[in-house]
C-alpha cells in the first residue's frame, strides 16, 4: 500500500502561489494516517519550506519517489512519470485544444489523473473548488481597475485608494480598504454622472458568492434585472448607494421561438434552441462581473459585434468587465486571453478590434486574471485543504493496478478519475474525439 505523498512546485505561472495541501493539513494527516510527504522546494509558494519541514514534510529538488502526486494548474509535458497518480487542476473536460498533448502524454505513460473540478456528490456540485476566491480577488480587482478606469475619464473617485488584490498582505486587509471606500461614498457620494452606479454579477455559485460578499462592503443595494431598467427613469435616486443585479440564466437566454417559455432544464438539454437577450441590460451596467459556467453551446453574453454598436457614438455607462469566468473568445467575446497577475488589465477597443495592456486607450477596460485565487493565496490554500482533507489518505492509498470498478475510492473521488492506468474511465470517453 503506497504510503508516500508529493506536493510539487507551480510553475506554469510566475505568481501561482497556492499549494493544493497546506503545512496546516500535512500535519494532521501525518498525525492520523501516518503518511510521508514530500514536498517539492519552491521560492515562491506562499508556504515556505521551512513551514513544511515543521509540519513533518521532507523537503525535496524532485518527486521520483512519489507515487501520488498533488499540485493546483497543469503540469509540463516532462514531468509525468510511468504508472504514477496526478490530481490537478488538467483543464481538459471541455477537450481544450491546448492541453490536448498533455493528456495524450499521460495516457502514453499509462497516468492515473484526478481533476479536482470533477469532484463532485450525487447532485453533480463541486466538493472541492477555489471558486469562491475567484469572486473575492476579482471583485477587489474590478473595482481598484474601475478607480482606475474613471481617473482616465477624469473622474477622482474613493475606488482609487484601491489596490489589486495581490498587493494586500491579506484578504482582512483588503475588506478593511473596502470598507472605508464605502464608508467614504455613504457619506460623500459618488459623481451624478455616474450615477446610478451597477455591479451587475452573472451567476450565482461559488465564484458568485466570493464577488457578492466584497460588493456588500459598500453601501449598495439589490434590484431585480426588471428593476435595473427601470432605474435610469428614476432622477432622485441618491448619490451614495450602489446597485447590485444578479442575473440567472432565464435573464441571460430566452427560447429561439417565441411560443415557448424559458424552462431551465430544456436549456441545459439543447442551449442550441435558445439565444442571448442580454444586450438590453448591458447600457445599463457600470461594472459586470462574469461568474458563470458558460462552454461553447451556450449563446455568448457579450459580443464584438454588439460592442462595436454600443461604443458608436457616445462613452457607454459600461465602464469594467471583470470575466471571471475567464474563456479566451468565450461568454465574453473579447476576451481573447487570460492574463497574468504582473498585467492583469487590458482595455479594448471595439471599432478596431484591438487590444491595448493597462487602463488607458479607447474602449472597454478587462479584468480577465487567469488565477485570481492565487492572488489571495494563503487563505484560498487553506480552504481548498479543509475540502480536500477528508480525501487524501484514500487518494494516496488506493490501488490503481486493479481493475477501474474495484477501485476502491470514495465516489466523489472516483467520479472525478478522468484516466485510470492511461485509458479515459467511462464518463470521459467523448474526450477521445478531441484527441484525434
Amino acid at each position: 500500500m503506497n504510503k508516500t505523498v508529493g506536493i510539487r512546485h507551480e510553475d506554469k505561472y510566475l505568481m501561482e502561489r497556492r499549494v493544493a495541501i497546506s503545512p496546516k493539513h500535512v500535519k494532521k494527516i501525518i498525525k492520523e494516517h501516518n503518511l510521508k510527504f514530500l514536498v517539492e522546494t519552491s521560492p515562491k509558494r506562499i508556504f515556505s519550506d521551512n513551514e513544511f519541514e515543521v509540519a513533518g514534510a521532507e523537503i525535496v529538488s524532485e518527486l521520483t519517489k512519489a507515487q501520488v502526486i498533488f499540485g493546483v494548474k497543469e503540469m509540463p509535458i516532462s514531468f509525468f512519470e510511468k504508472g504514477k497518480t496526478y490530481i490537478f487542476f488538467s483543464h481538459v473536460i471541455k477537450g481544450q485544444e491546448y492541453n490536448m498533448p498533455m493528456l495524450k502524454k499521460m495516457m502514453e505513460m499509462e497516468c492515473n489523473l484526478i481533476d479536482y473540478e470533477k469532484i463532485e456528490n450525487e447532485e453533480g456540485k463541486r466538493l472541492i473548488f477555489f471558486g469562491k476566491y475567484a469572486g473575492l480577488a476579482g471583485m477587489i480587482n474590478s473595482l481598484w481597475s474601475l478607480g482606475l478606469r474613471l481617473k482616465e475619464f477624469g473622474y477622482e473617485t474613493p475606488f482609487l485608494k484601491l489596490k489589486q488584490s495581490h498587493k494586500y498582505n491579506s484578504l482582512e486587509e483588503a475588506k478593511n480598504d473596502i470598507s472605508e471606500v464605502g464608508f467614504e461614498i455613504a457619506e460623500k457620494g459618488l459623481p451624478k454622472e455616474l450615477c446610478p452606479l451597477t455591479i451587475g454579477i452573472t451567476g450565482y455559485g461559488n465564484v458568485s458568492i466570493g464577488a457578492q460578499e466584497i460588493a456588500h462592503l459598500l453601501p449598495i443595494k439589490e434590484v431585480s434585472p426588471t428593476e435595473l431598467l427601470e432605474l435610469k427613469e428614476n432622477k432622485n435616486l441618491p448619490n451614495n448607494i450602489l446597485y447590485k443585479i444578479i442575473f440567472k440564466e432565464e435573464d441571460l437566454s430566452e427560447p429561439i421561438e417565441d411560443k415557448y417559455e424559458f424552462d431551465l432544464q430544456d436549456y441545459y438539454q439543447h442551449p442550441e434552441m435558445y439565444k442571448s437577450q442580454f444586450e438590453k441590460y448591458i447600457p445599463h451596467l457600470t461594472i459586470l462581473m462574469n461568474c458563470m459556467y458558460w462552454n461553447d453551446r451556450y449563446p455568448r453574453i457579450v459580443t464584438k459585434k454588439y460592442l462595436k454598436v454600443l461604443f458608436k457614438d457616445n462613452k457607454p455607462k459600461l465602464t469594467v468587465i471583470g470575466d471571471i469566468t475567464c474563456d479566451p473568445n468565450g461568454s465574453i467575446e473579447c476576451t481573447h486571453k487570460g492574463t497574468e497577475i504582473e498585467d492583469p488589465i487590458f482595455v479594448y477597443n471595439p471599432h478596431s478590434d484591438t487590444y491595448k495592456m493597462g487602463a488607458k486607450g479607447e474602449g472597454l477596460l478587462i479584468m480577465p486574471v487567469d488565477i485570481l485565487p492565487s492572488e489571495l493565496p494563503r487563505e484560498s490554500s487553506i480552504s481548498f485543504g479543509d475540502a480536500m482533507l477528508k480525501y487524501v489518505k484514500d487518494i494516496v492509498t488506493a490501488d490503481y493496478n486493479v481493475p477501474f470498478e474495484s477501485i476502491n475510492l470514495p465516489n466523489p473521488i472516483k467520479k472525478a478519475l478522468i484516466l485510470h492506468k492511461g485509458k479515459l474511465t467511462p464518463n470521459y470517453k467523448y474526450i477521445s474525439e478531441y484527441l484525434k
